[in-house]
C-alpha cells in the first residue's frame, strides 16, 4: 500500500505519512509511560525546573571539556535551539577556572543564502549566537583558541576535516517541529523518493551539507526566532550530517517543550525506543546510534489531549 501524502505539504515527506496506529499510539503516552520507553543505549531523563534543565544541559559542556588535553583534544557539538545554557556555559567555565586550550567545539548548522554561509553580522547568524552568548563572554586566559571553534561554511571540507583527530564526548541537539536535529529536515517527495523517503542506511551517509528546508522548518524558526516574520527566515542551511552524528560517543536531546510540541516529544522518543528508524522523521535514526539520552523539562511535555482555545 503506498503511504499517504503529507498533511503539511503534499510535496515532501514528515511524520504525516507514517501509519496511523503508530501516530495514534504516540499520542497516548504520559510522562510515566515515556520514562519506561528507555532501554539500553537510549536514556530518559525527566527534570522538575527549568533551572535544572539547563544547567544539567550546561554540565555537558563542562564534563566533556575537562576531558580535554594536550595529546587527546576533546569537544563537543552544540545547537543553537535550546540556548538558553549558553550563558550558563560560560559562567562556569569562568568560576571554574577550566581552561579551554585544549578544547573543541563544532556548531551544528547555520543560514545559507546566496551561495554561501550567513555573515555573522545576519540577525540570525548561529555563529554570532553562540559567540555573544557563550564564548565572547569567557576569559580571555580561559578562552577557546579560534582555531578549535568550527562552524559550517558552504565549502564544508575543513568543518568535515575537523572532526578527524578530535574526539566529540557529545553531540547535543534539540528537536524542531519536523522532528530533526540540526537541520537534518526530510526530503522533498519526488525523483528517487516519489514513493518512499531515504532509507536509514542512504540518509546515515549524509555528511555536512546545504539542505532545503521543510515548510514547517521555515514556519518554526519565524515563530522562535523572528517573531512569525516568514519571509526573513532563509529557505536554506547548512548542516552537520549523520556521517558526523556516528562520530559522536554519546547523542543528548534536550526537550524544554517550546521547541518540539506534546506530539512531536513523544513520537521520535516511540520510534527509537521500539527501533523504528523512517527518514520522514530524521530524529528517529538516532534508534539506531549506540548511545542517546532524552532530556525533558516535565513541566513542557504538555499532553496530546483535544483542547480547544
Amino acid at each position: 500500500m503506498p503511504r499517504p501524502f503529507s498533511k503539511i505539504a503534499p510535496d515532501w515527506w514528515d511524520y504525516t505519512t507514517l501509519d496511523a496506529e503508530l501516530l495514534q499510539d504516540a499520542a497516548k503516552l504520559t510522562a510515566e509511560t515515556i520514562q519506561q520507553l528507555a532501554r539500553p543505549g537510549f536514556a530518559i531523563r525527566f527534570y522538575d525546573t527549568l533551572e535544572e534543565f539547563y544547567l544539567a544541559e550546561a554540565l555537558e559542556y563542562i564534563n566533556a571539556w575537562k576531558q580535554a588535553t594536550a595529546d587527546n583534544p576533546v569537544g563537543i557539538c552544540g545547537p543553537i535551539g535550546p540556548t538558553e545554557q549558553l550563558p550558563l556555559v560560560a559562567r562556569l567555565v569562568n568560576d571554574l577556572g577550566l581552561s579551554l586550550k585544549h578544547a573543541h567545539f563544532w556548531g551544528m548548522d547555520e543560514w545559507y543564502m546566496d551561495g554561501k554561509e550567513v555573515p555573522e553580522d545576519h540577525p540570525l547568524s548561529f555563529a554570532r549566537a553562540d559567540k555573544e552568548l557563550c564564548f565572547d563572554r569567557i576569559r580571555p586566559e580561559l578562552a577557546m583558541p579560534p582555531e578549535h571553534l568550527h562552524f559550517p561554511a558552504a565549502d564544508t571540507s575543513k568543518y568535515e576535516a575537523s572532526w578527524s583527530g578530535v574526539r566529540c564526548a557529545v553531540m547535543q541537539g534539540g528537536q524542531g517541529e519536523v522532528k530533526h536535529w540540526a537541520f537534518n529536515d526530510p526530503v522533498r517527495r519526488e525523483g528517487a523518493y516519489k514513493d518512499a523517503p531515504p532509507s536509514p542506511a542512504e540518509y546515515r551517509k549524509l555528511g555536512t551539507r546545504v539542505v532545503e528546508l521543510h515548510p514547517l522548518t521555515l514556519i518554526q524558526n519565524a515563530r522562535t526566532s523572528g517573531g512569525g516574520n516568514i519571509p526573513l527566515v532563509p529557505t536554506h542551511a547548512l548542516t552537520v550530517g549523520p556521517a558526523q552524528t556516528w562520530q559522536a560517543e554519546k547523542i543528548s536531546i534536550w526537550h524544554p517543550g517550546h521547541h518540539d510540541n506534546p506530539f512531536g516529544m513523544r513520537l521520535s522518543t516511540l520510534m527509537i525506543a521500539k527501533g523504528i528508524a523512517d527518514s520522514s522523521v530524521p530524529m528517529s535514526l538516532l534508534a539506531e546510534h549506540p548511545n542517546v539520552q532524552f532530556n525533558f523539562y516535565r513541566g513542557g511535555l504538555g499532553t496530546c489531549e483535544t483542547e480547544m482555545h
